[in-house]
């Protein structure tokens, strides 16, 4: 298991990530704050529950692949204050192409503070220190100006559109892995 990671990159906030396991998956979808808690090792927050939907198909999508664990449901915490601001992975292992998907959301009560940066930031150290991972991907609507100002300047170019059946369409985006 890696260790938790931290970031500090100039102005963009500190933050570590906290791998969510099966136990604390199941707790957040059955809305049990205190339980999933108990099993992350440490304090989450509503927006976590919340995303109860999510964590549904990521809880599936270990259950199918545990490897899969090791890339997503990871909740956020920003440092030194502890408090959890979000959550970030991938949708899944590197596919057969080498290719990982970025996944991120920030709390509404923390938005526009840098996490999204921080979170992709380390999300792509993530990915470039695995040699099994030639590309990183990320899909995003037309319309989210905040999520495509996120990735400006971190190597990603769009390469298409796809649609999406809970988001509709999307621009997709790639940024080769690091050194190739």
């Amino acid at each position: 298991m890696r260790a938790p990671l931290r970031v500090i990159i100039g102005g963009v906030p500190d933050i570590r990530f906290v791998q969510l396991s099966p136990a604390a998956l199941a707790a957040l979808i059955d809305g049990d704050l205190d339980a999933a808690s108990a099993a992350a090792g440490t304090p989450l927050s509503q927006f976590l529950v919340d995303e109860a939907w999510l964590w549904r198909i990521r809880l599936a999508d270990i259950e199918a692949d545990p490897r899969a664990a090791q890339w997503i449901a990871r909740a956020v915490v920003a440092e030194p204050e502890g408090v959890v601001v979000g959550h970030a992975g991938f949708h899944g292992p590197p596919d057969a192409d080498g290719v990982v998907e970025v996944a991120y959301s920030v709390d509404p009560a923390f938005r526009r503070r840098g996490y999204a940066k921080a979170m992709l930031r380390a999300l792509l150290e993530r990915a470039d220190d695995d040699r099994d991972v030639t590309a990183v991907r990320a899909s995003i609507r037309p319309d989210n100006v905040g999520s495509r100002a996120v990735i400006a300047g971190t190597g990603f170019r769009k390469i298409g559109e796809q649609w999406d059946p809970e988001d509709g369409l999307e621009d997709v985006f790639l940024r080769p892995g690091n050194d190739r």
